[in-house]
């Protein structure tokens, strides 16, 4: 007889909550966003740099301090911090593309989510 899949034992199974999907999609609309910004609103030779750069030193960012697995781990504060920093980056992107509207739900759902997943962190 074989056993479910599911309740092996001595197995750890990643548990995934709703909170951590919509975090994630915060963060490829943040990409997203920054992308659209650098290559939408600058002249040619910037709209490469910007287009491509910003993504990559918010993907870099993430990847150093907010990564589920951290580089460098920080406070609780500090992290909530540099989180926000990237949220206040996108919703400024947003504005200077003339859509404060897309911005505003934007930087909503991001703190939204970033200050629940914190107290959840915390608690």
């Amino acid at each position: 007889m074989t056993q479910d899949p599911v309740s092996v034992p001595g197995v750890d199974r990643p548990s995934f909550a709703v909170l951590d999907i919509v975090r994630s999609i915060v963060l490829v609309v943040a990409i997203g966003s920054l992308a659209l910004w650098g290559f939408a609103t600058w002249p040619f030779p910037w709209n490469l740099v910007l287009g491509i750069g910003a993504p990559l030193v918010v993907i870099l960012v993430w990847a150093l301090f907010l990564s589920p697995r951290p580089v460098l781990r920080l406070h609780p504060f500090l992290r909530a911090a540099v989180e926000l920093l990237i949220y206040v980056g996108v919703t400024i992107a947003w504005w200077l593309m003339d859509q404060p509207i897309i911005g505003v739900a934007f930087a909503v759902v991001a703190v939204g989510t970033g200050v629940v997943s914190g107290r959840r962190r915390i608690a």
